[in-house]
């Protein structure tokens, strides 16, 4: 007994030396259960792999010590950095919901878990002071050099230890102020500087909608803001001063920050230099870019400052990033509020006409996931030309049938147009101008029974001021999307948009974008920490979805006997 008792104490003590040098040297230990022995291949790696999610998925999600080794032996074996990034802020958000008692067993030969747990006791101790926790963070990574984490820390980690915006940030405003982009680069200068100094209040009145709200730009996808300038800025202007008031829409005041704001002109102007500009002269918090490729370069190259993008990336080139928020007016994000509103209306079968188009692809795949999402099945889209087309078509006598290609929300491929498999379009959700709309409505009514009469549905694309009452019995029943300053929330802020913007209403969104852009400013570090967060603001009611992106939902209202009213 005693020779095996000895080889026993010495194989011990071997092992403890050994676990202690590798803990001076940083080498990396963890469960013999996970451990390989010797290289994998690639096939043996994708089954190591495999087999690890299969732990981690058997958790749904529940804090599990055993889901957490499989994260900690499936990092090393991930290739992508963007997976390895996903592992670690996953292990790293089920480690925050774990508690004290949950964190047991730990084995002394676990070394990256124990790192892991220790770096977790730091945060939590650490988390309201950014320069306390950078500062220990910093000594976490001399301890634990293998972790992943010193290299590839948590997202929200990052995120905590980022300098504070505070409550009264000092914004520099990134707008195109010259070339084809300053009409649009004004109005939202012009609504961020009016919200600064404070919003008009509403008038008290409970009288429901009288009237047709005011007019939309045909123009509502930033990133075509160039391309489309002419149209969008040679609408006609209107006099008209009536009203829609409704006290079921408010808009919150706006925030108060005294500090002085710097608008930077961003025509053919490098972005790299511009931030650095900023930040130089003291700045803490970038509002802008609005184009689209400009937002890009930011994502691409990490901001030296916080940034509020005014526009928004593809869902693919979206990742978590410790200083920066999107926020645009997506049409996309309409088409998901579109699908979730119908889907409360309790329909079942919807039909998507979008124009002949790759935005009108987008909308209808935007739809289409959300509509999903909800629990809803197939969506069947259907497009349509130009206006010049569907007047021949009208003259032909001929109608929109209620049918449809279904949208692969994976993809754009779809096949030949079907019936609705699963009974009669019961919704037709329209994304068209308003003389679209004009011909499109009168073609859907030629081509179904009464019986059979879907529910009408329109995007805010259709809505324009100076709509006469022929027009408004002509749209009868249809419910139509609508940003609250045009939809009766404040029409005292309304009438002081009308004189800023010399009455040209196709730059209203645009204007309500900007004191938007402002009450968000002034919550920064709620839209970075809090998804909870929710302002009723002038172009929607706006909230936080994941990569700090600004989800906005609009009210919706109905043509009804000659008039606008809230749609219940």
């Amino acid at each position: 007994m005693r020779p095996s008792i000895f080889l026993h104490l010495k194989k011990g003590l071997i092992c403890t030396a050994m676990l202690f040098t590798f803990a001076l040297s940083g080498c990396q230990l963890i469960s013999d259960q996970f451990t390989p022995t010797k290289p994998k291949t690639p096939e043996q790696s994708a089954s190591d792999i495999s087999h690890y999610q299969s732990i981690i998925d058997a958790a749904q999600g529940k804090p599990s010590m055993e889901a957490l080794r499989a994260y900690i032996a499936q990092e090393p074996l991930l290739t992508n950095s963007a997976e390895r990034q996903a592992n670690i802020n996953s292990l790293w958000l089920m480690l925050t919901q774990m508690t004290p008692e949950q964190i047991q067993g730990i084995g002394a030969e676990e070394y990256i878990l124990t790192g892991w747990v220790d770096l977790l006791d730091i945060y939590q101790n650490n988390q309201d002071s950014p320069d306390a926790l950078t500062m220990g963070f910093n000594d976490w990574k001399t301890r634990y050099p293998a972790n992943p984490a010193a290299t590839t820390p948590p997202s929200q980690l990052v995120q905590a230890m980022q300098p504070r915006v505070g409550g009264a940030p000092k914004i520099a405003l990134f707008l195109p102020m010259s070339g084809q982009g300053q009409v649009f680069g004004q109005a939202i200068m012009q609504g961020f500087m009016d919200a600064q100094k404070g919003l008009p209040q509403a008038a008290i009145s409970s009288a429901s909608a009288q009237s047709s709200p005011v007019q939309n730009s045909d123009n509502d996808v930033l990133d075509q803001i160039y391309a489309e300038v002419a149209a969008t800025t040679g609408e006609p202007k209107t006099n008209t001063d009536s009203d829609i008031v409704t006290s079921a829409l408010r808009i919150d005041s706006a925030p108060t920050n005294t500090q002085s704001v710097k608008v930077f002109d961003t025509t053919g102007k490098q972005m790299p230099q511009l931030l650095e500009q900023a930040k130089n002269e003291g700045f803490n918090l970038v509002v802008g870019p609005l184009l689209k490729s400009d937002v890009q370069t930011i994502a691409q190259m990490g901001a030296p400052i916080s940034v509020l993008a005014l526009n928004e990336l593809d869902t693919n080139q979206l990742q978590p990033r410790p200083n920066l928020c999107y926020f645009s007016l997506s049409p996309e994000d309409e088409a998901k509020n579109a699908a979730a509103h119908i889907k409360a209306d309790g329909k079942q079968m919807p039909l998507v006409l979008v124009p002949a188009n790759p935005f009108g692809d987008r909308i209808a795949k935007a739809f289409a996931e959300e509509w999903q999402a909800k629990g809803g099945s197939t969506v069947l889209t259907q497009s349509f030309g130009s206006v010049a087309s569907l007047k021949e078509s009208i003259n032909r006598g001929a109608g929109i049938r209620m049918t449809g290609t279904p949208v692969n929300v994976n993809s754009q491929t779809i096949s030949q147009p079907v019936e609705s498999a699963t009974g009669a379009i019961d919704a037709v959700y329209i994304v068209a101008t308003r003389d679209e709309l004009t011909l499109v409505k009168p073609m859907i009514e030629m081509a179904i029974s009464t019986r059979q009469r879907p529910a009408l549905y329109a995007s805010s694309r259709s809505n324009q001021a100076s709509s006469g009452a022929d027009y408004r019995f002509e749209m009868d029943g249809v419910k139509f999307s609508e940003i609250p300053l045009l939809a009766g929330a404040n029409n005292n802020l309304r009438k002081q948009a009308q004189q800023k913007l010399n009455n040209d209403y196709s730059l209203f969104r645009l204007y309500a974008m900007g004191i938007d852009a402002w009450s968000l400013a002034n919550n920064y570090d709620k839209l970075q920490q809090n998804k909870q967060f929710r302002v009723q603001g002038a172009s929607g009611t706006l909230s936080i979805t994941d990569n700090c992106v600004v989800y906005r939902e609009l009210p919706w209202l109905q043509f009804k006997q000659g008039q606008v009213k809230l749609a219940q």
